[in-house]
């Protein structure tokens, strides 16, 4: 039986002229596996964006080959570098100028309790972001991290306590080419700019020390904000950084913030 010759019209001419700058597939949930620090690997739902940039002489993409590619590497680990294979192969098979992708995932790290050391695992949002054209390989890591702050203000004019609250700390970064950033390491540098850490499970010893702790270093939200960015500037690996912090307020219904967006050197893709 001779093979049915399907037409693509996806490849017909678009007579319209316009480039479009991104075209893909969005909220694609699959397995992946997270290089780690110590050489090993995370297994994580990743929910990936992955998308090309169409010329204006074409009317479609093919969708069906971005979802084959990322189902490829659903078994293999993935670091930034891996990040830079992806688009190249995104880039031969649809013979695309630029692409782009973003992988959004939870990580999970064990954390002992600060005095009985009991041990469990925290969850954090992190996001791998890469774009690869004729100019280069731009890759973006973020991460959230969970935080708590007490309030300078409440602690200096109350008879008794402060009040306190859980936050967020998101950072963007890039690094310098030759160079590498686990997320380990940005996670930690970042939670030791609140009040005080967050741990998944406390003892009653653990509960007494992390409520001392933070009462004893009370910060506003300007305090976290600014300690990310004096640490942020003194890297002299990190080209560019973008950070924002937010504390979830006990005594207003609203959230408070603080953004800082820098480039501290001339961006040089890889």
């Amino acid at each position: 039986m001779a093979k049915e010759e399907l037409i693509d019209l996806a490849m017909t001419r678009d007579p319209r002229g316009v480039v479009i700058q991104r075209v893909g597939i969005k909220d694609l949930h699959i397995p992946l596996q997270i290089k780690k620090r110590d050489n090993g690997f995370q297994e994580v739902l990743g929910n990936v964006t992955l998308g090309v940039e169409l010329p204006h002489k074409y009317r479609g993409t093919h969708m069906s080959r971005l979802v084959e590619i990322v189902s490829q590497w659903s078994r293999k680990p993935l670091g930034g570098h891996d990040v830079r294979l992806i688009l190249d192969q995104v880039r031969n098979k649809l013979k695309a100028d630029q692409a782009h992708i973003t992988v959004k995932f939870k990580y999970f790290i064990s954390k002992k309790a600060p005095v009985s050391k009991s041990v469990s695992a925290l969850d954090y949002d992190c996001e791998f972001t890469g774009n690869l054209s004729n100019e280069g390989f731009d890759f973006i890591l973020g991460v959230e991290v969970p935080i708590a702050t007490v309030c300078p203000c409440s602690k200096e004019i109350s008879k008794y306590g402060a009040h306190n609250q859980r936050g967020v700390i998101r950072a963007r970064i890039r690094y310098e080419k030759g160079k590498f950033y686990w997320i380990e390491d940005l996670i930690e540098q970042l939670e030791t700019l609140g009040s005080h850490e967050l741990y998944p499970m406390l003892k009653r010893i653990d509960e007494k020390y992390v409520t001392e702790h933070g009462y004893e270093n009370p910060k506003f939200i300007e305090d976290v904000l600014r300690d990310a960015v004096v640490m942020f500037r003194a890297n002299e690996h990190i080209s560019w950084f973008e950070v924002e912090c937010e504390t979830f307020e006990s005594i207003h219904n609203h959230s408070v913030y603080a953004y800082q967006q820098e480039c501290l050197k001339q961006p040089k893709l890889r």
